[in-house]
């Protein structure tokens, strides 16, 4: 049989025990939960009527917004933020977490910024891990030092997204900016190393590749390296272009990987129309560093705060006036939302 038979069949067995370790989560008060919001989230995209149960299953909580690149695309990248920069202090992340591990799911460390930058980064990944939380978080990959890469492993971290968006330094950079390509394989190489010395299945490594133009032609080395590395999963993702309507020198020629289409009048537009619903809203919500909650991943700059801990308690905020009005807003007008016009969901 083949190697790429066998790889295939490797991939298998990793989403296999990926999905046994999700559900090791699950707890029958995580379960109810769950059921309160997708049942309130089914029935006000029926009726038009916002109406809401539960508290989040998810939460994406910002680390830091400081990074080592510069991506264009990127607010991080582009030190382009007007609101306040910085990292997460811990006290504040625990008292998040004491408020919301009985009833959530899943925790992604990571918004804007790069994760490791922040000094106890690792540290928080195990707190969460001891609420038996599903930890997840995403790098370039510039930090995983043969420490870090140990104690990456070691933290309990579930689920580690590593970007990679270049198979030459060319490529690589002409996104990753002020990114060396070589850094990210050795740390990637280092990261996988330290799971097979300490036998352990633990993070599921994905390794993401953001489809541009500048690289689209590498997807089918890329496999190969994928395939030659051994990491759990590949992933080809659509990027997210802010100035789209006019085209755009980033937005790949084979629109299978572009998240826009043209509209035959010179302009692009969103291949998937905008709907009056979005499950994101009912099910989940981000914290940044400065503990300002927001409605999802798309506010990066923060421009629709629903409130803001600690002056208020995350089920005041979850539950209050705010989130209640924003949730409405979408079920009548989602195209007047400006983060909801450049969305996929």
């Amino acid at each position: 049989m083949s190697p790429h038979f066998f790889y295939k069949l490797r991939l298998i067995r990793a989403s296999f025990h990926n999905a046994l370790n999700l559900l090791s989560k699950l707890t029958l008060r995580r379960l109810w939960n769950a059921c309160l919001i997708y049942s309130s989230y089914y029935l006000s995209a029926r009726t038009g009527r916002a109406m809401h149960r539960g508290m989040p299953l998810s939460l994406s909580v910002e680390p830091t917004t400081a990074c080592n690149l510069r991506c264009p695309e990127c607010p991080s990248g582009l030190r382009s933020f007007t609101r306040p920069t910085g990292n997460i202090a811990l006290d504040l992340y625990e008292h998040v977490l004491a408020q919301l591990a009985p009833d959530l799911i899943f925790l992604t460390l990571y918004f804007q910024g790069e994760p490791y930058i922040h000094p106890h980064f690792l540290e928080m990944v195990r707190l969460a891990a001891s609420k038996g939380l599903y930890t997840i978080s995403s790098t370039n990959a510039h930090f995983l030092t043969e420490e870090n890469a140990r104690a990456t492993v070691e933290s309990g971290l579930d689920r580690l997204v590593v970007s990679l968006d270049g198979l030459s330094q060319e490529t690589y950079e002409s996104y990753r900016r002020e990114g060396n390509l070589e850094e990210v394989l050795s740390g990637l190489r280092r990261l996988l190393k330290w799971k097979k010395r300490l036998k352990s299945r633990k993070p599921h490594v994905v390794l993401q590749f953001l489809v541009f133009r500048p690289n689209e032609h590498e997807i089918p080395a890329l496999r190969k390296l994928a395939r030659e590395l051994g990491v759990d999963e590949l992933q080809l993702k659509t990027a997210q272009i802010y100035e789209y309507e006019n085209g755009h020198p980033l937005i790949p020629t084979n629109l299978r990987y572009s998240r826009y289409k043209p509209a035959g009048n010179g302009c692009w537009v969103l291949k998937k129309p905008i709907k009056n619903r979005c499950l994101r809203m009912w099910q989940g919500a981000v914290l940044t560093w400065d503990g300002r909650v927001l409605p999802c991943c798309f506010d990066k700059d923060a421009r629709h705060q629903l409130g803001q801990i600690p002056l208020r308690s995350f089920r005041e905020i979850w539950k209050g006036e705010n989130y209640d009005a924003f949730r409405q807003k979408l079920l009548r007008a989602r195209e007047g939302i400006d983060i909801c016009r450049n969305c996929t969901e």
